[in-house]
Parts: C-alpha cells; structure tokens; sequence
C-alpha cells in the first residue's frame, strides 16, 4: 500500500474509512473520507422499495464498484462494519454485477445516524426477483464506518 498524494485528507469530519488489500491511502494504511470526499467520486440516484421503508425512496449516493476503482481494491470481499461493530460481507462481485451504491442521501435529505446514516449500501432491490431476497437485504448494512477490502 501506498500513500497517494492524489487522494487529500479529510477536512470534514471522518464518515468513512477503508483499509485492507487496496492500493491507495491518505493517512496510514487507510483512505479516510469525509462526506465532501465521496460526493467528488460521483453520486448517482436509485430509487427502490427496501423492506425497511413504505413506498418506494429515492437515494442518492456513491457506487461501490467507483469507490473500489478509486482506492485500488484488490480484494474479493468487502466486509462492512456499523458504528454498533455489526459486520456483513459483501463479495466484492456485487460491486460490479449490481447497481450497489453506498447511499449518503435518503429522499434529498443527508441521511443521520437515526436514518440509517451517515453511509447506508442499498441495492436496487425491485430491480430483479434476484436482488429483492434475504441474500441482498442482508448486506445491506446501515451506520457503515468502515470497509475492510479482503
């Protein structure tokens, strides 16, 4: 791993870190992002029913197969952890076989702790019969803090 000089540090505060089998860091070992660092890797929009809300919600965010290329992931699983140490593992595949994004805004608004915030992996769930399963909804983790490229 090395230190990027193409990648700033944050100056906002620490919404996302990301270590592990990747190739480019900003402090340590790791790439910390504030929220203004991951908007400049691109947001795209998704909208979806999730189990977990009614209707269908309009998200906005980060897609996970961007941040991978943007940190140099040279995994072939993403283990997601929640502010409360939840984990989930996500093969890295979803990344490229999937819309998967890391969401950052719920319906225009910036997503709090309360709201599943501040980074929420949402699929395009209603988008197939296959991704509107178990499988998908639990890798859906909410709270994310840190992903941990395996």
């Amino acid at each position: 791993m090395a230190y990027s000089e193409d990648i700033p540090l944050p100056e906002g505060d620490i919404i996302l870190k990301v270590s592990g089998a990747i190739e480019n860091t900003n402090l340590g070992d790791t790439v910390q992002f504030d929220r203004e660092m991951l908007e400049k890797i691109g947001m795209v929009d998704l909208v979806t029913a999730t189990p977990w809300h009614d209707g269908r919600i309009s998200f906005s965010g980060v897609p996970l197969r961007s941040l991978l290329d943007f940190v140099g992931s040279q995994g072939e699983t993403i283990v997601a952890v929640a502010l409360n140490d939840y984990e989930v593992e996500i093969p890295v595949s979803d990344a490229f076989d999937t819309e998967v994004i890391l969401a950052l805004t719920m319906n225009g608004e910036v997503m709090s702790v309360r709201d599943k915030g501040p980074v929420f992996v949402i699929y395009p769930y209603d988008s197939s019969e296959k991704l509107n399963s178990q499988t998908y909804f639990s890798r859906s983790a909410w709270q994310v803090a840190h992903l941990i490229i395996r």
